[in-house]
This record gives C-alpha cells, sequence and structure tokens, in this order.
C-alpha cells in the first residue's frame, strides 16, 4: 500500500485536510456501490454539506438501497447498483414508513457463526429518515420522480431535552478536579505513575474544555501552530468545515505553554505527521478520541467520589462550560456565541440551570436603600403639604 502524503497548499494544518481526506474517500467508496442514476445528487451533496454529513448521508442510503434489494420485496435488483429509477418511482411512502418503523428499529445480520442484533433509537430513526428525504426531495426537484412521497414519511417523535437531565459539574467540583490533576491527590498508585509524565498535558486539557466547552475533535485536533500567543488567539476547526478564531485567557495560555515548554516533547525528535500535534500520548502519537475519554472520566470520578466508569464525558465538561458561564452572568446568546450552538434554545437548557434567576434579579436591584425605606403614612404626609 503506497504511502499517503500530503501537498498542503491551503491554509488549513496537515491533520484537518488528512481528516477531510478521509471522510471525502469513504464517500467515494459508498458511491462506487451506489446505482448510476444517483450521480447528479451525489455532485449535489459534495457541493453542499460538510464532507462529515456528505459521508453519513451516503452511509444511510447505501443501508436504505439493501433494504429494498434485500428485505423489501419492492425490486427485482440483484444488488444495490441495479436499481433503477423506475424501482424508485414505484416506491411510495408507506414503504418508507415501513422501513423507518417496522425494519430499522430492530433487524438482524448473519456474521459468521453469529446472529447480530442491531437496534436505532429514535434519534438515529431521525438521521435515517433526514438522509432518505435528501434524495427523494433532490430526485424530484432534478425531474428524475414525477412526485415528492417526502410529505407522507411519518413524522418521528425526539425527546424534548429537560434541564434537569442535563449533566455537569458543579462549580466547586471543577476546582476540585483541577486540583487533582494538580496534586495528583485521588489517583491510585499505577495511574501516579502516568501522571507523573502527562500532569502538565492533562490540566490544559481539562482547562480548555471547561473554559471554552470545546467538542473532543475540536480539542483533539488542535496544534501548536493554531495558537497565536502573542495576538491572545486560537484557531479551532468546528463541524461543517467552520474556522473560528477563540481569545485565550490568561489560566489557559499558562497552562497550554507549561505543556509545551515542560512535557512535550520536542518537535524536532517527532516524526513529521505529529509535529506539530499539540496533545500527544506516551507513545509520541496525537492523542486519541478513546484516551481523552478516558482522561476526562478519570478526574470527573475523582471531584464526584465516584468510580472510573462512572465519570462523565468530555460532552458533560461542555455543559459545565455553559452553565457555569451563564451562573457567571454572561447571557445565553454570548454562550450561544461560545459554544457554536445552531440554536439559542439549546443554549436556554443551561440557563434553566439557574435556579431563583428572577429572585436573584430583583433582590439585587433595589431602588431605595434600607435606612430609607418610605412609609404609606410619609406618602400621605408629603402629598397633604403640596
Amino acid at each position: 500500500m503506497k504511502e499517503l502524503k500530503i501537498n498542503n497548499k491551503s491554509d488549513k494544518p496537515d491533520n484537518i485536510v488528512l481528516r477531510d481526506h478521509i471522510l471525502i474517500e469513504k464517500s467515494i467508496e459508498f458511491e462506487k456501490g451506489l446505482p448510476n442514476f444517483m450521480k447528479d445528487y451525489f455532485i449535489y451533496l459534495k457541493g453542499s454539506v460538510a464532507s462529515s454529513t456528505r459521508a453519513a448521508y451516503l452511509e444511510d442510503i447505501t443501508f436504505f438501497c439493501d433494504y429494498l434489494v434485500n428485505e423489501s420485496g419492492l425490486t427485482d435488483a440483484k444488488t444495490i447498483k441495479e436499481l433503477t429509477i423506475e424501482d424508485f418511482k414505484n416506491i411510495k411512502a408507506r414503504d418508507v414508513n415501513l422501513f423507518l418503523g417496522d425494519y430499522c428499529p430492530r433487524y438482524y445480520k448473519e456474521k459468521e457463526n453469529a446472529t447480530i442484533v442491531y437496534e436505532n433509537n429514535n434519534r438515529a430513526l431521525a438521521r435515517k429518515k433526514s438522509s432518505i428525504s435528501t434524495l427523494f426531495k433532490f430526485l424530484y426537484r432534478n425531474e428524475q420522480l414525477p412526485t415528492n412521497i417526502t410529505d407522507g414519511f411519518n413524522p418521528i417523535k425526539l425527546p424534548k431535552p429537560q434541564p434537569d437531565a442535563i449533566k455537569r459539574l458543579d462549580i466547586d467540583e471543577v476546582m476540585v478536579m483541577l486540583e487533582a490533576v494538580e496534586s495528583g491527590e485521588g489517583l491510585t498508585e499505577k495511574e501516579k505513575v502516568y501522571w507523573n509524565k502527562t500532569k502538565l498535558r492533562d490540566k490544559a486539557i481539562l482547562a480548555l474544555f471547561v473554559t471554552y466547552g470545546l467538542r473532543l475533535n475540536e480539542l483533539r485536533e488542535l496544534n501548536i501552530s493554531s495558537f497565536n500567543f502573542s495576538r491572545g488567539e486560537f484557531k479551532i476547526y468546528r463541524k461543517r468545515g467552520k474556522e473560528v478564531l477563540m481569545p485565550i485567557n490568561k489560566t489557559c495560555e499558562a497552562v497550554v505553554l507549561d505543556y509545551i515548554n515542560y512535557e512535550r516533547p520536542n518537535s524536532d525528535d517527532l516524526p513529521d505527521d505529529v509535529k506539530d500535534a499539540l496533545f500527544l500520548s506516551l507513545q509520541k502519537k496525537r492523542l486519541t478520541a478513546k484516551a481523552i475519554r478516558q482522561l476526562v472520566k478519570k478526574y470527573t470520578s475523582i471531584c464526584m467520589h465516584t468510580t472510573r466508569d462512572k465519570g462523565y464525558s468530555p460532552h458533560k465538561l461542555r455543559a459545565t462550560a455553559a452553565t457555569s458561564l451563564i451562573q457567571s452572568g454572561f447571557s445565553i446568546y454570548d454562550v450561544k456565541t461560545l459554544l457554536d450552538h445552531d440554536n439559542v434554545t439549546t443554549t436556554q437548557l443551561y440557563a434553566a440551570h439557574k435556579k431563583n434567576v428572577k429572585r436573584d434579579i430583583v433582590n439585587n436591584f433595589e431602588w431605595l436603600d434600607e435606612n430609607e425605606e418610605v412609609s404609606l403614612e410619609d406618602i400621605q404626609k408629603e402629598n397633604s403639604t403640596d
């Protein structure tokens, strides 16, 4: 197998270019196995959605086409590639509803000597519905199908997020967590062996999570070149390929520089593919998503006084950042911008954690000093003299 080399002429770092390349190659593989009449749809996806969304849609459509060929009885095609536009013209909304409502929630696949049971919750079903809907809507707009059947697709109800169900750390628990990574308190003797080699790295990771509410991959993909300390900012790559500059505060600047200067291996001693990577494993590789999750679970379990498997995920630190900022007085619109929420209603869920907010506002907004209270009798006397 030939070595993959990147000739990068863009302003994106090599690791982001490589990530996108992997997603694009995955999409191309799906396209090769799908029917030729979908070619215009492939071009539409390529120009209108993020690489990750494109790959996800094509995976779902491949799954739907496999169902058509092997489970539905709706076509005489023997393979997915043999499906025709005429087959799709015969598909009714009811057929898609049966796929989503009857087949997808629980289905079986025979693999070697075992039968594998697959289950999808409503969130997964909603994604599959979305993927299929984009295909049928496009084929209708592209004049390949005579009617738009998507209006007949059954709704899929998603549970409404409840503020009380949002798990996050309290501010005092965050302080205990950061103290644990500073001192090693709460770690086992075996964990302390590794902690002695990675404590500055771990502290920087946790500080960035609870300050900015970064998503796991946003943090994992950080490079040394992402940071411009002279300008007080760093760049992250968000969903849908968005590049965002974030201001860096003194705390995060200090912990990141401490890690780079005193613990991270010198870039000259590293392989070319990780010379710029910020967070490295002891094996001198870019830290994996799994390793970051385990790190976060370990330190959050210490501050919550629970077992390691009950520790929180990085996404819970994102929720922690949101609620902490709101409790510190920042508006939900400021927090929405910082965390890159698609909708302010998501941010409002975190705002609901600030209990007695109306009472706090009113109690801290007194018009009169408590020593200058005016009685009804005083008002009546003043009125009688006018």
